[in-house]
């Protein structure tokens, strides 16, 4: 990977004595400064080459003579630079701003989205005035929606305006309906889900219901409506709580995963092969979650004034259920 503003290391060349250790290893005995891990991650990212061949695995075993090239790319700023992007704005004033996000775009930088996220363009649109109160890399941000869900949220513009919100979310105050197509039809057609929602013991990536620990959750559904025969149905799902992942872990553990779902929704029922061609492959080719934030009802922090927005489904989501309805 060249990178013309990368520092270029290096390391002697390999000795007869050293032949056969592996590249990460031996790396990080020539360059003590850097990590075995930072050292395996710049190889995963293709910043070493031996003769103007990158190599991208760490287990390689070095041979005499080899001499390897290490390009340490620039620090990444402390703070998200702002960076333009078209948004939907549902709502601003001098206090708040309320977005109805698309999907695909990350909220906040983290690891793997280090930029072109919901804050970076949030400072290009509102310059300075986000709140501090999120942190260096969260500035204004109150809640979060997945990367890969739709719809509203809201972000505080100054630091009186995020502690009216921060409240608010933590008494559970607000007002705050998805709507998911999920697999299969919910019976009852209406009720509530609880279950203390914490990482699964078994995979630390996912969360789950947990026996122990967690933090309490409830969520209240309704189905609005079966599709395809009931092979899917439509369905609100309101958050009494807010919890990580937490109407995509309390569906799957009903035996109701969202379609689409990567993470907790690979159960299908079998009458999916028996849709029509295009159906059946929209519906298993749907790269998301099928979850979008449709309402979203606060207080504001500063007047008092109440305040509610709905979004309308999205194209993507639309279009699929356009294609159920029509079986």
């Amino acid at each position: 990977m060249t990178d013309p503003a990368a520092t270029l290391l290096s390391p002697e060349t390999v000795t007869a004595d050293e032949a056969g250790s592996r590249l990460d290893k031996w790396l990080s005995a020539r360059l003590p400064d850097l990590s075995r891990t930072r050292i395996k991650g710049l190889i995963d990212d293709g910043r070493v080459s031996a003769a103007g061949q990158t190599i991208t695995d760490a287990s390689a075993r070095v041979k005499p003579g080899q001499c390897f090239t290490v390009a340490i790319p620039p620090e990444r700023p402390a703070a998200p630079l702002p960076q333009a992007m078209d948004l939907i704005v549902a709502y601003e004033d001098d206090d708040l701003i309320v977005i109805d996000k698309p999907p695909g775009l990350v909220v906040h930088p983290a690891p793997g989205s280090p930029d072109h996220t919901l804050v970076n363009a949030l400072l290009a649109h509102c310059g300075d005035s986000l709140s501090g109160i999120g942190g260096v890399k969260r500035p204004g941000i109150v809640h979060r929606i997945d990367k890969d869900t739709s719809g509203l949220l809201v972000v505080a513009k100054n630091d009186r305006a995020h502690h009216g919100l921060a409240e608010q979310f933590s008494v559970h105050s607000l007002e705050r309906v998805y709507r998911a197509l999920v697999w299969g039809v919910p019976m009852p057609a209406q009720g509530e889900i609880q279950g203390n929602i914490g990482r699964s013991p078994q995979d630390r990536k996912k969360m789950a219901i947990v026996s122990h620990g967690g933090k309490t959750a409830l969520t209240r559904y309704r189905v609005l409506r079966s599709l395809a025969g009931g092979i899917v149905s439509l369905v609100e799902c309101r958050l009494a709580t807010g919890r990580t992942h937490q109407i995509r872990v309390h569906m799957t553990s009903i035996g109701h995963p969202l379609v689409g779902d990567q993470t907790y929704g690979r159960a299908r029922p079998a009458k999916v092969k028996h849709l029509p061609d295009q159906t059946r492959q929209a519906l298993l080719d749907f790269p998301r979650q099928a979850l979008h934030a449709s309402v979203l009802g606060f207080t504001h922090p500063n007047s008092g004034a109440i305040l509610r927005f709905e979004s309308a489904i999205p194209i993507d989501l639309n279009g699929l259920i356009s294609l159920l309805e029509a079986i």
